[in-house]
């Protein structure tokens, strides 16, 4: 993996909320991505790139359920970019592209729940706007290993380049 330039990088981290957290996962477990997560939130941080916090919320619900805030220690800290997204990913009819561009971002790197579905859409999007994509592959987790495997074997690279955490922070040079 090449290295990345920090203020050009922006990890977007998908729905590390309690209620997502919580979901059984494969191959990981929730709080497992959330730890790995956090920890590239605050390496991303220092190495001055920006970190998107994404959460869902149900559309056309008054009171959304318990624990869709975000998950602790996911928490946007000062200078992150809050995203709330109600459809799968984070693109679709949110202002994150228009954010992204006003910033001068050129790489976009996920992380967070669930593979096939908020990180999987959000990828594809990022891909067809030309951003240069990464899925931190163990830093995500689905709600089925076989499918979460498919997207990282098959779907991902295709869309962009895999690489692990590790492989992210050397980039990065942190």
């Amino acid at each position: 993996m090449n290295a990345l330039e920090g203020r050009r990088t922006a990890l977007v981290l998908i729905d590390l909320m309690p209620r997502i957290v919580a979901l059984p996962t494969a191959p990981l477990s929730g709080p497992d991505v959330l730890e790995r997560s956090v920890a590239l939130a605050a390496a991303t941080r220092e190495a001055g790139g920006l970190v998107v916090n994404v959460r869902v919320e149900r559309p056309g619900v008054e009171v959304q359920p318990d624990g869709s805030g975000f998950a602790p220690g996911a928490e946007p800290r000062p200078g992150d970019l809050e995203i709330v997204k109600r459809t799968i990913g984070a693109f679709g009819r949110t202002v994150l592209d228009g954010e992204l561009q006003s910033r001068g971002i050129a790489n976009v790197v996920l992380a967070g729940i669930a593979t096939n579905f908020g990180v999987e859409s959000t990828g594809r999007a990022a891909s067809d706007l030309g951003y240069e994509t990464f899925f931190v592959t163990d830093a995500m987790t689905g709600l089925d290993g076989d499918a979460h495997a498919f997207a990282v074997g098959y779907a991902f690279p295709r869309l962009g380049s895999t690489c692990s955490s590790a492989e992210y922070l050397e980039a990065l040079g942190v």
